[in-house]
C-alpha cells in the first residue's frame, strides 16, 4: 500500500478482497458474522465501501467467517498480509519451520 492509503481503506479493501475470494455475497457474510440477515448485506456493503467502520467484535466475527487472522485486515505490508491471508491454509510442517526460523537464538 502506498502511504497515502488510510487504515479504514486498507480495511475496506481486505474485507472486500476476502470476501470474494471465499465467494461469498456481502449478504452470506454479513449472516456467517451474526448481523441480522435484513441488514446483512446493507451492513457488509457500508463497511467495504467505508461509509461505516466496524468495531472491534465485528471485525473479529469477520475474521472468523473468512477464515482469516484480524490482523489480515489492518497491516499496511502487501506481503505480510499476503502471509496472513494464506496462513490457514498453510501446511502445518511448512508453518512450524517458518517459525522456528524466525525465533530469536537467546
Amino acid at each position: 500500500m502506498n502511504e497515502s492509503t488510510s487504515y479504514q481503506q486498507i480495511f475496506c479493501q481486505r474485507l472486500k478482497h476476502a470476501r470474494l475470494a471465499k465467494g461469498l455475497s456481502q449478504k452470506k457474510l454479513g449472516m456467517l458474522a451474526g448481523i441480522d440477515e435484513f441488514v446483512a448485506s446493507t451492513r457488509i456493503n457500508r463497511y467495504e465501501q467505508g461509509v461505516h467502520q466496524a468495531n472491534i467484535e465485528v471485525v473479529h466475527q469477520l475474521a472468523k467467517a473468512l477464515e482469516v487472522p484480524t490482523a489480515y485486515f489492518y497491516t499496511d505490508d502487501d506481503d505480510l498480509a499476503l502471509l496472513l491471508f494464506n496462513w490457514e491454509r498453510i501446511d502445518p510442517e511448512l508453518k512450524r519451520n517458518l517459525l522456528a526460523s524466525l525465533k530469536p537464538d537467546l
